[in-house]
Order: structure tokens, then sequence, then C-alpha cells
């Protein structure tokens, strides 16, 4: 095995698990004090200034956003600010709600459906010149009713962190790094000793979901609530059984904040998280060498998660066009690629792949996954589900898979459809 020891110029990624949010405001069409539309008709055009709201990991990042937009501001002629939200969805939503929202801004999945069922944004993919240029399974996070509303702006899937040292230590190589759930939960239980676990993640969706995309399962296929199918009850079967024989645990329970920590601490020898745990493991255990592996395939075959932004435009931008033309600078590829190496994210183009595996060969299993990953549901009042599965998933090593699965079903079918 390969170790890979974390780099500094990798900083979290700004993946913002945004939640619900109260969506008071609607579009009210255009503002008409002198603003025109664009040759289409579709987009307002003016000499207005734009404002870009941001939910930022750090000053990586925020220095990153902030030196580009104003890079595109001198290239174009067009003022432009950047803002560093505190708290984003509140931020977003008190500025749609006094009718004043930024003109673009960082908008996560599970916020489109309710801010495109109430007019507030604009559905401008369709305009991109970069269009087909973005992986399909993003484009998909961000349609709605057949509309491509969004440019996804970065992505990160999940994927296999394990502790180099700890790995030989227990007498394991390259040939043992599993690929099934059989030979997962074999290295789990070699490399559990006293005061250590051999995997930990997550109590939530967004971790043991993965085993149910490996299993075959999901929350949502095709427009149908699927949370009960026998695929799902079989991944959640398969984490109670490990959680149960203490090979397998959950972060909270070992004490730690999330998969990151108990992973960085020694808690853990292995740990399922996204890209961003470079940016974690570079600040606070600089020292520790890991290898990122793909996550095992399971009785469905190969599974992740992916989460992912897009770069949200107000319906009610009297700039529409130039905010257009700030997006398609933004996610170009030398932009992206530059934001990744300044604070962490996955290029969401896949002109950008190939240099971005060069720069990164150790971390290539996360940019693999996108390939087969699902994205969470991103219906309209989607994020208040998974908040009540991980309520339950907490629980899950003392209750009944099939119970918790049968009453997410009942939630999911009150939004899907």
């Amino acid at each position: 095995m390969t170790p890979r020891s974390t780099r500094s110029a990798w900083g979290a990624t700004a993946l913002l698990a945004v939640g619900a949010l109260t969506l008071t405001a609607c579009g009210s069409g255009f503002d008409d004090s002198g603003s025109g539309g664009s040759a289409d008709g579709r987009l307002t055009s003016s000499d207005d200034s734009l404002t870009v709201l941001i939910g930022s990991s750090g000053d990586a990042e925020t220095t990153a956003v902030t030196d580009a937009v104003a890079a595109w501001s001198e290239e174009s002629g067009i003022d432009a600010t950047v803002q560093a939200a505190t708290d984003l969805p509140q931020e977003l939503s008190q500025g749609f709600a006094a009718g004043s929202p930024p003109d673009v801004f960082y908008l996560s999945g599970d916020a489109l459906a309710g801010y495109a069922g109430n007019g507030s944004i604009q559905a401008y993919g369709d305009d991109l010149g970069n269009r087909d240029d973005f992986y399909p399974s993003l484009v998909d996070n961000f349609t709605v009713d057949d509309q491509f509303f969004c440019a996804p702006k970065d992505f990160s899937t999940l994927a296999l962190v394990i502790n180099t040292q700890l790995w030989e230590q227990a007498g394991l190589t390259d040939a043992d790094i599993p690929t099934d759930w059989d030979q997962l939960a074999s290295v789990a239980q070699q490399l559990t000793t006293d005061g250590r676990v051999g995997l930990a993640f997550g109590a939530e969706y967004q971790r043991v979901g993965a085993f149910m995309a490996q299993a075959g399962g999901g929350l949502v296929t095709d427009g149908a609530a699927t949370a009960d199918s026998d695929q799902n009850v079989e991944a959640l079967d398969y984490v109670k059984t490990h959680l149960a024989d203490g090979t397998f645990a959950y972060a909270s329970d070992l004490g730690a904040g999330w998969g990151g920590e108990a992973f960085g601490k020694q808690l853990s020898a292995m740990t399922i998280e996204g890209n961003w745990i470079t940016g974690g493991l570079a600040a606070d255990y600089p020292d520790l060498a890991y290898t990122v592996a793909p996550l095992p395939s399971g009785p469905g075959g190969e599974g992740t998660l992916q989460f992912t932004n897009c770069w949200g435009m107000a319906a009610d931008s009297p700039n529409q066009q130039a905010a257009l033309d700030l997006i398609e600078f933004l996610t170009s590829t030398d932009q992206q690629l530059a934001f990744s190496e300044a604070f962490g994210p996955m290029p969401s183009i896949q002109s950008a792949a190939d240099a971005w595996r060069s720069a990164n060969p150790d971390l290539e299993a996360f940019l693999d996954g996108a390939e087969y990953a699902q994205f969470p549901p991103n219906q309209d009042g989607a994020a208040d589900v998974i908040s009540d599965f991980n309520a339950q998933l907490e629980t899950l090593s003392s209750s009944d898979p099939t119970s918790i699965l049968q009453t997410v079903q009942s939630n999911l079918e009150a939004i899907v459809g």
C-alpha cells in the first residue's frame, strides 16, 4: 500500500448540508427600474453590479472565490462583490423575503425544489455555454420538472479512507483492500482492537446511505419513494450486524464529532468520508499517512453518494446576463482547477478530470465514484425527511431496520410525486 500523507494545500470543501428552508418569498418578476431583457427575452440585462453570496469553509475558500470574482469583474467591467454568509440558509431566505436577494449564490440540492416552486430562482442551466461538460448525474441533481436550473459548482463523493500504519501493523497489504462487503467485514475485524474499531462513520443517511446504494437501493428511484425496499433493509441489516459485533461504530459513539476526527485520533482504522477529509486531516493530523480506496461493492454493485451545490441565480436579478457570464467563468476548467488547488473540491466538469487526476493521483477513488454515485433526494421537504431518518439511524443498533425504513417511506411518499 502506498501511504498518502495529507497536504496542507487542501482545505475543507464547502459542500454544505443546508437543511430545510422556510421559503417565504416568491419571485415577483424582473425589476422594472430600467433593466431590459436579453436578446431572447429570457434573461435580464442592465448596468447593475452583481452581489455574490457564498457559504465558505474558511479563509482559503473565501479568498479564492473573491479573487476569481474580482478577476472576472476586471475583465468584464461589471462591478461584483462577494459576501461570505455566517448562516447561508437564513441569509438567503431573508434576502428573498425582503425582495433583495443576491444575484448569484450557493444553493444546495435539497433547497432547490422549494425555491424553484415559488419562483424565486431563474432556470438558466440550458443557457450555459458549457452545459454539456457537467457530469450528467450533477445535472440531474439540479433538474426539477425537466428544467436544469443551475450550474453545479463542484462536488464530492464518499470513499474508504484507510490508516496506512495500522493497516500494515495488522499484516494487511494492497491485496487486502476490500472490494465487497464480506472483505470489508473481514478487514474491519482484523483492525479492531481494544480502544479502536475497524471502521467508523457518521450516524446519518449521508454515510449509511452509501451501503444502501451498494445494495442496489436508494430513497427515491425514478421519481418514486423506495425507502422500504428489500435492498435497503439488507443494507441496514449489514450495518447493524457490524455495529453490534463492535467492528463498525458511529463516530459519535467513540466521542468524535465526525468520521474524520475518529480516524485522525486513531479511534478507528478506517472511515467513510468525502474528499473534504483531506483538509481536516492536514490541519489537525498532518503526520497521519492514509490511503483512499473506492467503497466496496455490495450485493447491488458499486455505490456511493455525491454531494454538491450549484450557483443559484435570482429570478429578480436585474442583470442575469452578466450573472450567467460570471457563472460560466467560475465553472470553467481553469477556474475550477484553481478552486480545487485552493480549497479542495472536485471540478464539476468532465474536461477538468484528467488534469485533476494528474494533480491528485492518490485521490482518484473520489472522482471515480462520479460514474455511479447517487445524490440525496432533492424534492421539496426532503431535508426534513432525511433529518428524521438520521435521528432514527442513531439507534440502529437496537432498532428494527424494516420499521425505520417504513417510517422513512411514509414520510417520503408525502413529498414525492
